[in-house]
């Protein structure tokens, strides 16, 4: 939703069954990536390809795959208003917002004000954490306030924010809002993982 259809934030997930251990890498959504089409970056595949007769998530694999090495097993999709709802539905996330954000886009809908500091976030204040990449050009100096090292500073803000969210969401005071998680999940999220897989 939102950004033209474009994937905005690609995470591949590697859970250490023995070890009971989560290990996340994150795909800058500018890699380049050889495709027919004239927006060589990862982020495009999955809009892309039903131009080419592709399914998107079967091709976001098999892109996925030569820059890792193997192809993911499964494919859980998350729209950003799953982000939201489920921050809000845990009271909010408290998090330590790295830099001031001010971005705005008519055109997306999408206006960024967060201020730089520790507190608690509330489910739109996280999504905005979470889409931001710089701030609107100066238009002085035409140049834009943003992350010192670009997409991977995003990509620092996203893992911390998403563990934030996982150490909140795992306190026991949550248990009793399993069924409001479960109907965000339903709502907006699309996955391939078979039910037992997901149990597990």
């Amino acid at each position: 939703t939102g950004g033209g259809g474009n994937t905005d934030t690609l995470m591949v997930m590697a859970y250490d069954i023995p070890n009971q251990t989560l290990n996340v890498m994150s795909i800058p959504r500018d890699t380049m990536v050889n495709v027919p089409w004239d927006i060589k970056r990862i982020n495009s595949v999955y809009n892309y390809a039903p131009y080419y007769d592709k399914d998107g998530i079967q091709f976001l694999k098999e892109e996925v795959s030569y820059l890792i090495g193997f192809q993911p097993d499964y494919t859980i999709v998350v729209e950003w208003e799953a982000v939201g709802e489920l921050v809000d539905a845990i009271g909010g996330v408290e998090f330590d917002v790295p830099i001031d954000m001010n971005y705005d886009d008519p055109y997306q809908d999408l206006y960024i004000h967060q201020a730089k500091g520790y507190r608690k976030l509330s489910g739109e204040d996280a999504m905005q954490v979470l889409r931001y990449r710089h701030d609107n050009k100066d238009p002085v100096t035409r140049k834009r306030r943003g992350y010192l090292d670009g997409d991977i500073g995003r990509i620092k803000t996203q893992q911390g924010l998403l563990k934030a969210m996982i150490e909140q969401l795992l306190q026991l005071k949550n248990v009793t809002k399993i069924g409001e998680f479960a109907r965000v999940v339903k709502h907006h999220v699309t996955y391939d993982l078979p039910f037992e897989e997901m149990l597990w």
